[in-house]
């Protein structure tokens, strides 16, 4: 065999056994800066004395990470399949990382740290008709106001309520931020409270209204018809047959308080019967009475 196709086949043979000497060799192993391998490298395999491939060998596939001993690809070297895992022990993410979930942003009941101090409660006196039949109150306020530039001065305000028909005592009205303003604090509430003034006739009961009509002994005993007077000024006559006894009641229906949540619907109104006995009688008066009434009991 001629001395050159020797030597080209003692290189050929060299290049197939390239592998077979890197596994041999246990304690370094290294190829040549103009080897280029075409062969596919399995890390996971490479003995505890593997440190590293040369700056020029290029790997088409590198499997699973390098083994723990310390074996490392080098800076050129690329691979198309890298799995990377993060230790529990350090692993971290990078600054470019970005976090979809994050934490809740904490949340202040007062965050400016300002107090609103006690309401301010006011009784609005109503009348029966005006709680019946619904009004509209106007009310002058003064209060303290502070100014842009931190002076307290005082301020009149005029309040509208609207009074609805069918309110009870003790209904609230609130008008928020209308009170007193101090540096440093909201401004306060002013409350206004249903107060019911007192009538002349009638005494509400929840929807009833209730009333006393006084009748003579003689009209009690014998009937009549009574003008009974209502809440509105208006007058209604009752007629009554029967024999009134103190303390008997008559009920007159519709003629009550408004129902707010019944819409056109009222109460009643209770009529009770207080009789009147004569102060003074005759002799011939009493004998006449007893002739007439000894029977009648």
């Amino acid at each position: 065999m001629p001395v050159s196709a020797s030597r080209r086949f003692l290189r050929s043979m060299s290049r197939k056994n390239n592998v077979d000497d890197a596994i041999a060799s246990p304690k370094e192993v290294s190829l040549s800066r103009s080897t280029t391998s075409t062969w596919k490298a399995s890390t996971s395999v490479f003995p505890e004395g593997v440190s590293s491939l040369s700056r020029s060998t290029s790997c088409r596939k590198a499997s699973t990470p390098l083994s723990p001993a310390g074996g490392s690809l080098s800076r050129s070297t690329s691979s198309r399949k890298l799995s990377t895992a993060v230790s529990a022990a350090g692993g971290s993410l990078s600054n470019s990382a970005s976090i979809r979930k994050g934490s809740a942003p904490i949340m202040y009941s007062n965050s400016n740290g300002l107090m609103k101090p006690p309401a301010v409660e006011k009784n609005l006196e109503c009348t029966l008709e005006e709680l019946c039949f619904g009004c509209v109150k106007k009310i002058m306020v003064a209060r303290d106001v502070v100014t842009n530039d931190g002076q307290v001065v005082v301020q009149e305000e005029m309040l509208t309520i609207k009074v609805k028909p069918g309110w009870t005592k003790g209904t609230k009205i609130t008008f928020e931020g209308s009170g007193k303003e101090a540096t440093g604090t909201y401004p306060a509430d002013i409350i206004f409270v249903i107060v019911e003034k007192k009538h002349s006739l009638f005494r509400r009961e929840g929807d009833d209204l209730e009333m006393t009509v006084e009748v003579p002994l003689v009209k009690a005993l014998t009937g009549c018809t009574l003008s009974v007077p209502l809440l509105g000024g208006e007058k209604m006559s009752l007629k009554i047959d029967d024999i009134i006894e103190p303390g008997s009641e008559k009920v007159i229906t519709g003629q009550g308080m408004p129902k707010p949540k019944e819409h056109g619907n009222r109460g009643n109104l209770v009529v009770k019967f207080q009789v009147q006995f004569p102060t003074e009688l005759t002799d011939d008066q009493r004998a006449r009475a007893f002739s007439i009434l000894q029977n009648s009991c």
